[in-house]
């Protein structure tokens, strides 16, 4: 494989031919200007150009993982899908403990497969309502929760 070009995002230069999911990796840290530190986190579902989360369980599980996080942690800025449908990015604010990171995404995971219901599932909360599977989304937790001991290997 011939050298590729050093790109201005992170993942961009990750080789996703060598990385194993499920994993959780640190993908990136920005400092601001007052101090304030976030860290990216790459929580990898999926295998890469092997396999992929469908929209309307991924979409589910994204609504549970922004709302049922925050029961668990103030520090959460951001939870956004990837667009390729393998995982997912979160973000922190001034909290950089991975063992505790693990530990936040464990408890939403569980409580995403106790969930009865996806949060603002309609259309005055959500942009595409159609698109949602609370049982999609139960599946992926569960299959993302039974790797649990595989989260910090993130090469093969």
């Amino acid at each position: 494989m011939t050298e590729q070009k050093k790109m201005n995002v992170e993942s961009f230069n990750l080789d996703h031919t060598k990385v194993k999911a499920p994993y959780v990796r640190l993908a990136g840290v920005k400092e601001g200007i007052k101090g304030d530190v976030i860290h990216k986190y790459d929580v990898r579902f999926c295998q890469p150009n092997k396999e992929h989360m469908e929209m309307p369980a991924l979409h589910s599980l994204e609504h549970l993982m922004a709302e049922l996080s925050r029961n668990h942690s103030d520090k959460i800025v951001d939870i956004s899908p990837m667009g390729c449908q393998t995982g997912f990015y979160v973000s922190l604010i001034n909290h950089d403990d991975y063992e505790d990171v693990l530990a936040l995404l464990e408890k939403t995971l569980k409580d995403v497969q106790e969930a009865t219901e996806v949060p603002a599932c309609n259309e005055v909360q959500c942009g595409w309502a159609a698109s949602h599977s609370l049982e999609g989304a139960k599946e992926l937790a569960a299959k993302m929760l039974s790797k649990r001991d595989e989260w910090k290997e993130i090469f093969a």
